[in-house]
């Protein structure tokens, strides 16, 4: 039997009718900021590696007005990114001590904690470093 399949109609702002979809989608544009800075990290290698002088003149763009306000962008977009990704964490891994699952707030709670202790580490070392 040949029959045309039923393909139902989906409006190009279907993530717009409920706020669960619009948070979603908001927070997987967010990837594209993460990927965009990721790029700019490996130009910022190159240009290291050019010698002092070339990186130089490189950091020394990044003191605009619009530079600046990009890096404020991107790091708004991974603390929505990081703090959406937690949250959702308990909905997607569920862990067992025993026969009782571990609450939601606990696994949650551990990713933050651990987000915190690997920021305050990389700190320490970009203080370390910048202090000589």
């Amino acid at each position: 039997m040949t029959g045309k399949q039923y393909v139902r109609p989906v409006q190009s702002n279907w993530w717009l009718q409920k706020r669960s979809y619009t948070l979603f989608m908001v927070r997987e544009l967010t990837s594209a900021f993460i990927a965009g800075y990721s790029i700019f990290l490996i130009v910022m290698v190159y240009w290291a590696s050019q010698g002092n002088e070339p990186f130089t003149r490189f950091c020394d763009g990044l003191k605009s007005p619009l530079s600046i306000l990009l890096h404020l962008l991107v790091l708004a977009a991974a603390l929505y990114h990081s703090i959406t990704w937690f949250n959702l964490t308990p909905k997607i891994m569920a862990f067992w001590r025993g026969e009782e699952k571990v609450s939601d707030g606990a696994i949650q709670g551990a990713n933050f904690v651990l987000w915190l202790l690997a920021s305050a580490v990389v700190a320490g070392i970009v203080f370390a470093v910048a202090r000589g």
